[in-house]
């Protein structure tokens, strides 16, 4: 699950693949193989508490559109993981947000229904994003859309209705803590571990111990690096 964005920027450049595109399952597979050790913890704090995380990258394709991201949890670990691109152009973020919630919404309803046949009585189905003007137009529908947004579909209102129907509730969640930016957006260094390690259901320790292994090797690799540049050869002459 934690190759999810990569491969679903690299299948929407299957038609008109660059040379720079190669390198990037090169990348994958070094990955893949770095963290073959690595096992998904899946347990819940509450079983009457969903968690979805939803975010959007705007205009990151060749064609502009934008790519969303999501990963549903009940405590520890993402039980499901979302990464696509979106169908449609959007003109702003808030829009791609926007779109990237209704991307979602048809499995947010879903996991809810499934989860009560199961025996569980969902008591809050909470949609968590970090765009605060995203989350008044689904709350409040076309009362919060301005003439920019008035073009756009009512299809994508559907996560007004299921507020209004009590199937859902959104709340702000901080960036630093949206989960879904790992499926959106390429992310690097503390922020790609530590969201990388709550999709995986690791503890802070185990993320921890990770970064401080990866310490020497990035050295090591700056001081190889720096040690083939040219200045460094003629000084040794």
């Amino acid at each position: 699950m934690l190759q999810q964005l990569v491969i679903a920027g690299l299948c929407a450049r299957v038609k008109e693949p660059h040379e720079s595109d190669w390198s990037k399952p090169v990348q994958l597979m070094k990955f893949l193989d770095a963290t073959k050790m690595r096992v998904l913890t899946l347990s819940a704090d509450n079983l009457h508490i969903i968690k979805w995380f939803v975010d959007a990258t705007f205009a990151v394709h060749p064609d502009f559109k934008s790519h969303a991201g999501a990963a549903m949890t009940m405590g520890k670990g993402a039980v499901i993981n979302i990464s696509r691109k979106q169908k449609l152009n959007t003109r702003s973020s808030t829009e791609s947000e926007l779109a990237g919630a209704d991307d979602a919404s048809i499995v947010i309803p879903w996991t809810k229904s499934f989860m009560e046949v199961q025996g569980c009585q969902i008591e809050k189905n909470i949609l968590c994003q970090d765009d605060k003007s995203t989350i008044l137009l689904k709350m409040n529908g076309r009362k919060s859309a301005g003439k920019c947004l008035h073009v756009l579909n009512i299809h994508h209102f559907f996560n007004t209705d299921q507020v209004e129907r009590g199937n859902m509730t959104i709340e702000c969640c901080p960036t630093n803590d949206m989960w879904g930016d790992f499926h959106s957006k390429p992310l690097q260094g503390i922020k790609f571990q530590k969201s990388g390690a709550n999709i995986m259901g690791e503890s802070t320790l185990q993320c921890k111990s990770r970064q401080d292994n990866s310490r020497p090797q990035v050295k090591s690799a700056i001081e190889e690096r720096s040690l083939n540049w040219p200045c460094h050869s003629r000084v040794a002459t």
